[in-house]
């Protein structure tokens, strides 16, 4: 590969770790309102399908982030993206934590106490987040490098769903657990918002699956990449 190649290797990686990022901490700092989405009349657990966090809208970008660069530039480069977004939301996590402590002036549009209705779990939401988060995506690059391995980089369909599926169940059922034990969710919300939560992230895996084809497709045209060939830089 050419100095030029790598540099626009490069900073193609740095901006999929920005898109990361930013999917990740937004998520974190919207989760509180619930919206719904009921293609499917069913009630699982006293919930509908779908009664869900926006939070979780999107979340589904940051797996199919981690499993292009998984792809095209490796398992070191793919671990890193997670621990720069895990440390980008505890920064986060401190700035809002600031902002709720110092107190709002009497003509502030937003007051102390809306402010903290909104933002005021951010902290305790931030943790649950990233303790199932940092689970999730380390499981989901480990079984992802399994099957590349098993299938000699064939499969793509296989290994991209295989693995989220999996990691996206033990996030979902993470941060639920934490979420309900800091009472920020009451318990028998629990099951419903379980299935709810992992049938809609099953089914986003599904429909991002030709995005990652796609992706895969322009990386390998691009820098002239073999089946299985990954970008060292």
């Amino acid at each position: 590969m050419t100095t030029k190649d790598k540099l626009a290797a490069q900073r193609i990686y740095l901006f999929l770790g920005a898109l990361f990022i930013t999917s990740l901490v937004v998520s974190n700092l919207i989760f509180q309102k619930f919206f719904y989405w009921y293609p499917f009349n069913i009630e699982v657990y006293g919930t509908k399908l779908f009664e869900i966090s926006v939070g979780i809208l999107p979340y589904p970008i940051t797996f199919l982030i981690t499993d292009l660069i998984s792809e095209i530039y490796g398992k070191k480069r793919a671990n890193q993206i997670v621990i720069a977004g895990i440390f980008a939301s505890f920064f986060s996590m401190l700035i809002v934590y600031t902002a709720n402590a110092v107190p709002a002036t009497d003509w502030s549009p937003v007051n102390d106490t809306l402010f903290s209705t909104v933002f005021g779990s951010t902290a305790i939401a931030v943790f649950a987040s990233m303790m199932a988060y940092l689970l999730a995506q380390f499981i989901d690059i480990q079984i992802y490098h399994f099957w590349k391995r098993l299938t000699k980089g064939k499969h793509l369909w296989l290994r991209n769903n295989f693995s989220t599926f999996l990691s996206q169940f033990v996030d979902t059922f993470t941060i639920l657990v934490l979420l309900c034990s800091f009472d920020i969710i009451a318990w028998d919300k629990f099951a419903g918002l379980l299935v709810a939560g992992f049938v809609f992230k099953v089914l986003i895996a599904a429909l991002d699956t030709p995005l990652l084809y796609l992706g895969v497709y322009l990386f390998r045209k691009r820098f002239d990449l073999k089946v299985n060939e990954e970008i060292d830089f």
